[in-house]
């Protein structure tokens, strides 16, 4: 970066180029007042606060002055100090009138300056005050806005056009009575806000102000407990409660950007209902007990199931050094390998198919790099709800110039800024896929180089590739041939292109087929390898990435190394001193098949809550309720821990220290925070408990670092990983050694497979295993809430998160929906050959005809009791995303209406 040398106020300074004067002032410490600037922001000198002198250019505003070589600034002389005197009275008195004893006291910018200027009352007193007043809007369950303490500095309305792309406000009316507003100066909570709080934490002054604010006595960094994205936080403590939370900027997957759950989700961490003893059923009820009697009673009964009449469910909301735990004491302890965890439900597909084609079943790039690609195709991904960080960075490429497709059933946020938008049926990705490739291996769009040196079986691949023509393409997706072309030589030609994919490509009977068909196309186009390229899985939960990297998987060890591998085998039993066995366990679904079976009788279930969470749930339920010992290990008294012979009170994340791997491989520290709740324990600290009682060896740690050591002994990809380099920050897998600095993309000279080239997966179309019939005309697809999370065990103890969405909605296109002669918010029933749900119904052109929409977190509308547990055959996913179902209006519901400011 090229330098200049400036003066300001007599000191010489130098800077890079490119910056303004404001920028090159406060980086060197030199204050220039300035309301309207936010380095987050594109300046827009509005303010007239940040005015300097520039020799031979006179009065300049500073935020828009870029600096020069040579440059002769001052800041301050009587003039500048009058401009800025005229203004701060002005906005103080019309805008603010009690700022000089603002109780927003030093977090109020306009206070600073009316100090720094030396604003008197007995100056303001000459001016007259505005005596026109306006309500404060309190619709916003996190946040006041008070237009009267609004100075019309724009940053609010700039972070959410420039940062979030809602554009949920802007200025509005015109002289004295403009104003920021929404859309129809409607109350905040009916426009298209999304609660993310960015206008709240940038806002100078008083005019936008956190419900509940407390000022915390320490903050400590860690990780969010939410989505995959793994974004960098600070927990603000007072005593032993959380009351704040706030973006680390420091952290390189969210540079302090948080969503809604991430700033404001966090008060189930101190809610009354959380677990906070040992409980056992005793004659059909629980009763609170020590944890002496409890590991006793649980261990007399395990000892009575060792083997493959056990089983273990793990956790994504688990730590690594836990989920290693969890998996060592069931193949060492137990001797089974009947261990799976949800990532079995959303992207085992995404182990299996990358596994094949790239030999690493992960993200490729990393998240900062989507911002930079030329072309994204966004496929079965609704990123701006499930993953909003990553959906920031598309907001951000598009805004670059970059070219987006969005491939969806439903119309999705997205759509919004899409170049084209694929709405395919569900369930025909491939097809969909396919016939882009045929378009560019036809008009020769491929890149020929990167597939003759870097890859093999293509031309296999490509004799497959012929029976996809466009017709074919057309008539399975529903998208015009037309349509189809022109994404394939946008996706071809625009360089980089990035591929994003969530579980609208996984959940399906086929869905490892969707998986490699975005495998194929990467590599036919040499997309892979380069920065902003890549095929990157955008995982739903915390530490999914993580649970799978630990082994919590029935054929893996740590590492993804086969549990049916001799050599391998012998490698684990050296390091944990016992015989292992050699037979890949049960996965996720088949463990519940074997529990109805009875062939599993005992389970310890940890941190999941599968009666919600599982397909065709009513078949869970059932098999639950025939187990003849179940303990479960959570934070709440979940649907399913309803059901426990044993109930083990765990931690929140803010009450241990450990590791989580986002979606990128990046592995963080989270640090402990708070006391424990209670009695409870952290669950490593449990299972030990348990593994020891049970005989096992080598479960004497005393911290979640000395877990971690052991990880990397038994991990090559984790090998260069410790606590001592994450206190730095995030570490990237593979890091293989204690100086590798961890890789933020993979494959950038070979693939991890068997010959080190990308390998093409010859690929066929396969229908869903339930399509509509007269009986039920609809497919229902599956769908997350920006305000919910997963089985909402967390969310659904925030208040705020549930007055924004509190019940289950089904989304129905108003065709259909005259149709059926269903009113939006009307009740109604959903039906499909499994069960029965009642919900309440929106009337959207989002969902198209003929397609339905639900989510699946909430126990009052169990939407999982609908869906189908048909498995994909290679990574034995059950097909979530379609099922066929009809539906019914109740009868005498007219008057029933939802509380449609619910989003």
């Amino acid at each position: 970066m090229d330098k200049v040398t400036l003066t300001i106020n007599g000191l010489k300074i130098t800077v890079d180029k490119g910056m303004t004067v404001l920028e090159a002032a406060l980086r060197n410490g030199i204050y220039i007042p300035h309301l309207c600037y936010h380095p987050d922001l594109k300046p827009v000198g509005v303010c007239r606060l940040c005015m300097v002198e520039i020799e031979g250019q006179g009065l300049t505003i500073s935020c828009q002055a870029p600096v020069e070589q040579g440059l002769m600034v001052k800041t301050e002389n009587p003039e500048i100090d009058k401009v800025r005197r005229v203004a701060v009275e002005l906005l103080i008195v019309n805008y603010h009138a009690d700022c000089l004893t603002c109780a927003q006291n030093n977090q109020n910018e306009l206070q600073r300056i009316a100090a720094h200027i030396g604003i008197t009352k007995e100056r303001l007193e000459r001016l007259r005050p505005p005596t026109k007043t306006v309500s404060v809007d309190t619709s916003n369950p996190f946040f006041d806005r008070d237009p009267n303490q609004c100075v019309l500095c724009g940053i609010c309305v700039r972070t959410c056009e420039e940062i979030q792309g809602v554009s949920s406000i802007d200025f509005a009316f015109r002289g004295y009575n403009t104003t920021i507003s929404t859309f129809g100066n409607k109350p905040i909570a009916e426009s298209r806000c999304e609660s993310c709080g960015e206008c709240v934490v940038r806002c100078p002054v008083g005019a936008l102000t956190p419900k509940k604010f407390q000022q915390p006595s320490r903050e400590v960094k860690t990780i969010c407990p939410y989505c995959g994205c793994g974004c960098g936080i600070y927990l603000g403590v007072r005593g032993n409660n959380i009351v704040s939370v706030r973006g680390d900027v420091d952290n390189p997957v969210n540079k302090g950007n948080l969503c809604v759950k991430g700033r404001f989700g966090y008060d189930f961490i101190n809610h009354p209902e959380r677990l906070s003893a040992p409980l056992i059923k005793r004659n059909g009820e629980f009763v609170e007990a020590n944890w002496e009697e409890a590991l006793e009673l649980v261990t007399r009964k395990l000892s009575n199931y060792k083997g493959d009449g056990f089983a273990t469910i793990a956790s994504a909301k688990c730590t690594n050094e836990e989920n290693y735990l969890i998996q060592k004491f069931t193949r060492a302890v137990v001797g089974t390998n009947n261990i799976d965890h949800c990532a079995r439900l959303c992207h085992a597909p995404t182990v299996a198919g990358l596994a094949q084609s790239f030999g690493s079943g992960a993200m490729t790039n990393s998240i900062n790099e989507v911002s930079d690609a030329a072309c994204i195709l966004a496929i079965g991904t609704n990123t701006t709800v499930a993953h909003p960080i990553i959906g920031l960075q598309i907001k951000k490429a598009v805004q670059n110039g970059a070219k987006l497709i969005v491939a969806n059933p439903r119309k999705i946020d997205l759509c919004r800024f899409t170049n084209i938008f694929l709405q395919h049926r569900p369930g025909t990705d491939v097809a969909l896929l396919m016939g882009m490739m045929r378009v560019i291996v036809d008009e020769g769009l491929l890149d020929e180089t990167f597939i003759e040196k870097r890859c093999e079986n293509f031309e296999d691949f490509k004799d497959l590739l012929s029976s996809f023509n466009l017709d074919f393409a057309e008539q399975i997706t529903g998208v015009s041939r037309e349509k189809i072309i022109k994404a394939a030589r946008l996706y071809a030609t625009c360089k980089p292109a990035t591929i994003l994919y969530a579980m609208g490509i996984t959940q399906h009977t086929h869905g490892t087929d969707n998986v490699l068909a975005t495998s194929n196309l990467a590599l036919l186009t040499g997309n892979i390898g380069k920065p902003s390229t890549g095929v990157n899985p955008l995982r739903g939960q915390n530490n999914v990435q993580g649970a799978c990297d630990m082994g919590a998987l029935p054929n893996v060890y740590p590492g993804y190394q086969k549990v049916n591998d001799p050599m391998i085998k012998s490698k684990f039993e050296n390091a944990w001193g016992c015989r292992l066995n050699d037979s890949p366990g049960l996965t996720h679904i088949e463990i519940f098949d074997a529990i109805h079976q009875g062939k599993i009788k005992a389970l310890y279930l940890v941190g999941e809550n599968p009666i919600l969470s599982e397909a065709n749930a009513k078949h869970v339920e059932e098999a639950i309720n025939r187990l003849e010992f179940l303990v479960v290990q959570d934070i709440f008294l979940s649907e399913t821990a309803r059901l426990a012979d044993v109930i083990l009170p765990a931690v929140t994340f803010a009450e241990k220290d450990g590791t989580f791997t986002n979606t990128e491989r990046r592995v963080q520290l989270i640090r402990k925070t708070i006391e424990p709740i209670g009695e409870a324990k952290p669950d490593w600290w449990i299972t030990c408990q348990i593994a020891k009682r049970l005989g096992g060896k080598g479960f004497d740690f005393l911290h979640p670092k000395d877990i971690m050591e052991e990880i990397a002994s038994l991990t090559p990809s984790y090998k260069g990983i410790s606590y001592e380099r994450l206190e730095n920050g995030g570490l990237q897998w593979p890091c293989v050694t204690g100086e590798h600095p961890g890789t933020p993309i993979l494959h950038t000279q070979a693939f991890a497979t068997k010959s080190g080239k990308g390998k093409f997966i010859p690929l066929g179309y396969k229908p869903s295993a339930e399509v509509p019939d007269d009986k039920y005309p609809l497919i229902l697809t599956t769908e997350r809430s920006l305000y919910q999370f997963h089985t909402a065990t967390m969310t659904r103890r925030v208040e705020g998160l549930n007055i924004l969405r509190s019940h289950e909605m089904v989304e129905i296109n108003s065709k259909d929906a005259a149709a059926l002669g269903i009113g939006d918010g009307e009740r109604v029933r959903v039906i499909s050959r499994r069960g029965v749900v009642e919900a309440f119904a929106k009337v959207t052109d989002v969902s198209p005809l003929g397609v339905v929409s639900m989510s699946f977190h909430f126990s009052e509308s169990p939407t999982n009791v609908l869906t189908n547990s048909a498995l994909d055959p290679v990574a034995k996913i059950p097909e979530t995303k379609v099922c066929a179902v009809r539906i019914e209006k109740l009868e005498g519901e007219e008057d029933r209406s939802a509380d449609y400011t619910q989003r």
